[in-house]
Parts: C-alpha cells; structure tokens; sequence
C-alpha cells in the first residue's frame, strides 16, 4: 500500500469528520473530474468543491467515524490510483476509486469515481 495515500485518506478523513468545507476543497486538485453514475462533474473552481461538500454534510449527520480502507492499485512518482472503502459508524460503507496527483509536496484528487461495494 502506498504510504502517501494512506496518509493522504486518514487527513481527509479528519477533514470530513470537522466538516471542514474549505479544507477538503483544498485536497482537491483544479481541474478536477467527479464521475457518479449518468452525471460527470469537471471542477473547474475550488468553490465549487467546498460548496458541493457543504451541501452534503446534511447527509452524514451524526457520523462521528470515517475509516477508510485504503488500497493502492498503481503508483508513481506523480500520480496514485487508490481504492478506498470509507467504513461509518452509522452509515453503510461506501467504496471510491480515486486518482491522487501530486501538487508540490502534497497530493491531490483529481479524479473521483464511486464504485460498487
């Protein structure tokens, strides 16, 4: 498992949990690409994430633990692909595949694609 994105999904993770908006925006790249099933978002503005995340922190209401399971599938020196399955404590599992860039010395998601568990 890649170290990197291990590390990268326990700090989102606090971010979530904080319901902080304007920093899981900031763990996001620009562009970036968001693809659910029949719809497919390009972000083309950091606001955009951060309003999107605000929107849905309704959602999880009352989660107070987001675990996530990190597999990484493909690695580089500048790019991750990693599989991740986001265990609650008071929601179902959800599974992401996510690709990471890497933006200096951080990492970013620049691709989001939901799976099924």
């Amino acid at each position: 498992m890649s170290t990197a994105a291990h590390e990268f999904f326990e700090s989102y993770a606090k971010s979530l949990l904080a319901r902080d908006a304007d920093a899981i925006a900031d763990s996001y790249a620009v562009p970036a690409l968001i693809l659910f099933p029949g719809r497919s978002i390009a972000v083309s503005d950091r606001a955009q994430t951060r309003d999107f995340f605000t929107a849905a922190f309704a959602q999880y209401a009352g989660v107070s633990e987001a675990r996530p399971e990190v597999e990484s599938v493909a690695a580089t020196d500048h790019s991750i692909w990693a599989d991740v399955t986001w265990h609650y404590d008071t929601q179902p599992p959800e599974r992401n595949m996510y690709q990471l860039i890497a933006d200096g010395d951080t990492w970013k998601i620049a691709v989001l694609t939901p799976l099924t568990l």
